[in-house]
Formats: C-alpha cells, structure tokens, sequence
C-alpha cells in the first residue's frame, strides 16, 4: 500500500510502521550492507534495492568487468545515474556499492531524498569478511590486504558523515545488526514513524 508522504511516495512498512524515505546503507566493502539491508527490508516488509545490482543489470556485464573495460570514472557516473533513478522511483532500503557516498553529488542526492545510514564496520571485520573473494575489483593488487587498510582510511571521514552510524561488530548476527539500524532509524520520525 502506497502513502503519500508530501510530495514523496512512502510505503506502509510492516504494520505498525511508515517508511517516508529510502533508507541508503554506505560503508566499506564487507560491512554487510546488502546482507543487512536484505534482513531490513524484510522486516520493515519494504522493497530492498542495490545500486550494484541495478548497475550490472543495465550494463549486462559485472562491476570488475565495467571497472575493466570502462575505468572507474565511468563506473561512477553510471552509479550515480541509478542513485538518482532508486531514489526517485522506489522507497525501501538501498544498499549502495563501497564508494558511492564518497561522491559529493552522492551525498547530496541521498541527503535530498533519502537518509544514508553507515554500517561503521573495524578494517580487522572487512579483511576477514573480503580477504576470500575475487569479485573486489579494488583489491585487485599485490597486497590487497594493505590496499584494504588504505582505502579504509580514506573513506572513514567521508563515511562519519552519513546521518546516522551503527557499529556492525564480529560477534553480531545479520539480524542484531539489522536491529540495530532499525534502532537507529526510530529516532528518525522524518523516516521511520509508529502508526498508532
């Protein structure tokens, strides 16, 4: 069921709850955004979107191969496009890819129409959770653990800047984590409301 929440559509989430904006999941590769965002959706019974899907499904091709044949500038222009297409269309939860919000055009196109939550995941939780897969096209280098280290310490100022921060923690399931993001999004009545 559809709601009109001012001029943007909101859904009515599971009951008891209305999502009146897209809740935008940032944060490092391995902090567990789409595995999270799949347990939030489900949960708030909203529509659970991925900006990486979405960008391999309008390529026909894979973010390593985009990233191969086309560089990261093109892949990043191409995000941003279906930022900006999610974000208009759907309200649910979006998991976004690792460098996403570091864009400042990003930032701003989830600020105005959304609300970015940052899964603040430690670099020791990433290395394990990514140091097995080959589909990290950025770690695709002689030391990819060091790249890792470098690369987190880049993006955690820009990720501090999201709206809201939850801590993703070793010992915490999908589930808690995903709790705790809807802990988090109950203090946002702009977002997230009780319907009484």
């Amino acid at each position: 069921m559809l709601i009109l929440a001012g001029e943007r559509r909101g859904v009515a989430a599971a009951e008891g709850w209305e999502l009146k904006k897209t809740v935008v999941l940032v944060g490092m590769m391995g902090a567990g955004k789409t595995a999270v965002g799949k347990a939030l959706a489900a949960r708030l019974n909203v529509p659970f979107l991925d900006s990486d899907a979405a960008i391999e499904t309008a390529a026909n091709m894979t973010i390593a191969e985009i990233f191969e044949r086309d560089g990261e500038a093109f892949f990043r222009d191409r995000e941003t496009e279906v930022l900006d297409r999610l974000l208009e269309t759907e309200c649910g939860i979006l998991s976004t890819g690792g460098g996403a919000f570091l864009a400042e055009r990003n930032r701003r196109l989830v600020s105005s129409k959304g609300v970015s939550v940052w899964l603040n995941a430690d670099l020791g939780l990433l290395w394990n959770r990514v140091k097995h897969k080959n589909t990290r096209p950025l770690l695709r280098t002689p030391n990819p653990k060091q790249t890792l280290s470098e690369i987190y310490h880049q993006r955690v100022p820009i990720y501090r800047l999201a709206d809201l921060n939850v801590v993703a923690r070793p010992e915490y399931s999908i589930e808690t984590t995903a709790g705790h993001v809807l802990e988090a999004l109950e203090t946002r009545p702009d977002v997230l409301e009780k319907i009484r």
